[in-house]
């Protein structure tokens, strides 16, 4: 409890809990010993009659909260507010209380725009400016536990570029862990957008070859004339436009890791090559006459049904059992949804940084709507959703109001959520708001026909003619 709820007397007999350290910037000593006696039980006092390098100096004093007035020094009677929005930037868990002699209305929504949790016009009441510190700081306090909880659940959900706790996601974690010592062929089978990539790397960067080359070839990329030559390598004059000898992905990988995305879609030919030099461990390049020796580990991805391929014949069996030694099947995000939050969490973090936009949250009712949705797309679906929302929605609060309106479509929560909020709503003005739209939609339609907008409502033309009336359009 804080000492807010014990008494002073409970806050000084805690020794072992050092109290906070609060600092008071200004020049009115009178205010400033009445101020000293109101908090003195509470809190560490440390006075300062200067703003000059106050953010430099409150950080190695690990103040906990600053007393700023703000009309203190210099020619501006209000120099105090910069040093507000200077402070609110450098940190956002310092408790910030504005003080001044203005009177003006704007000067209280001035310090809120610069960063302060309250404002005080003088003359002061000082019990209440106690009360509305002591909570401001506790308020902070909890924000910042809740804060670094949200941190310490994302680190321990975090497996190298993965994020997520779910069992699904565990059992890939532990697939990982026990084949990055081999050589053994990968096979990493999942939908689009559920992260092969990110498994092929974590694969490489705990085995034996992660200082050793990485290439990535997206075998769906390429047109058929040109993906031979990328893997393979060519020597000049092989083809048409070849003016130089030039290494394949296949060589460029020697000693590393090979990773070949959607090796479904290699044709037959290329797949027969391919499969001899996995079985030769030698490769040649287009209009070569020797064989190069080589050494890699090949890990490839599909999200195409390769045993129905082989089966018909559009992928070679042969082939297909090279490479299908071990096999790690990604889940779809529908199926590890209780990721959802800390994946959230993490592309927040990453894209409001990126866009130089102060931390946004997504609220319960949105999260729950979030939840219902099928997520085709996977996490890429889901990272691309959030960078839309950081620079769409306007307040720090991401609603259900903000998603995509098939996501509302499908959901039910968010469908209540937006028809009648936690706080209630004011029935007559939500239906006079869904009969506007309703009139204006059919309007529209109707070219600004009443007659045609009375026949797409089912209305009869003088009740549709009223309405328009009512509402004056």
């Amino acid at each position: 409890m804080s000492p807010a709820q014990n008494g002073p007397h409970a806050s000084q007999a805690s020794a072992a809990t050092p109290l906070p350290t609060v600092c008071i910037v200004t020049l009115d000593e009178e205010f400033l010993d009445t101020l000293r006696t109101e908090l003195l039980p509470w809190v560490q006092i440390v006075v300062r009659d200067t703003y000059e390098d106050l953010a430099r100096w409150t950080r190695e004093r690990q103040v906990s909260a600053v007393l700023l007035d703000i009309d203190t020094q210099g020619e501006d009677p209000y120099g105090g507010l910069p040093v507000l929005t200077e402070l609110r930037r450098l940190n956002q868990e310092f408790t910030l209380i504005s003080l001044s002699r203005a009177r003006a209305r704007s000067v209280e929504k001035q310090a809120a725009s610069a960063g302060a949790d309250a404002h005080f016009r003088n003359p002061v009441d000082v019990s209440e400016l106690r009360m509305t510190l002591l909570e401001a700081m506790r308020r902070r306090s909890d924000e910042a536990d809740r804060e670094r909880s949200r941190q310490q659940a994302l680190e321990a959900s975090r497996f190298q570029d993965f994020i997520g706790a779910s069992e699904p996601m565990r059992l890939v974690y532990d697939a990982i862990q026990q084949i990055a010592a081999s050589n053994i062929n990968v096979l990493i089978r999942g939908e689009s957008g559920t992260g092969k990539e990110l498994a092929a790397r974590a694969i490489v960067a705990l085995g034996r070859r992660a200082n050793k080359p990485f290439i990535r070839l997206n075998c769906a990329a390429l047109p058929e004339n040109l993906i031979e030559s990328e893997l393979f390598g060519s020597e000049r004059g092989a083809f048409t436009g070849a003016t130089e000898s030039r290494p394949g992905h296949i060589e460029l990988a020697d000693g590393g890791t090979l990773f070949l995305d959607e090796i479904a879609t290699l044709t037959l030919p290329l797949q027969t090559k391919l499969l001899r030099v996995l079985e030769d461990h030698h490769v040649q390049r287009l209009g070569g006459r020797t064989f190069r020796k080589i050494d890699f580990r090949l890990i490839c991805a599909t999200n195409e049904p390769l045993e129905e391929m082989a089966r018909t014949g559009k992928f070679r069996e042969d082939l297909y059992y090279r490479i299908h030694v071990i096999p790690i099947q990604l889940p779809p995000l529908r199926e590890r949804i209780g990721d959802l939050p800390l994946l959230c969490e993490h592309f927040l973090q990453i894209h409001c940084t990126a866009n130089g936009i102060p931390m946004k949250r997504i609220g319960a009712d949105a999260l729950a709507a979030m939840e219902e949705h099928s997520w085709p797309g996977n996490v890429r679906e889901l990272e691309n959703l959030i960078q839309r929302l950081i620079i769409t929605t306007r307040h720090q609060e991401i609603g259900p109001a903000d998603l995509p309106f098939r996501m509302l479509e499908q959901s039910l929560v968010a469908s209540e959520a937006i028809l009648l909020p936690d706080g209630g709503t004011d029935f007559d003005d939500q239906v006079r708001q869904l009969e506007i739209a309703l009139l204006t939609t059919a309007l529209h339609r109707g070219q600004g026909s009443k007659t045609a907008a009375a026949r797409l409502l089912n209305v009869d033309v003088q009740k549709m003619k009223y309405l328009c009336r009512k509402y004056s359009l």
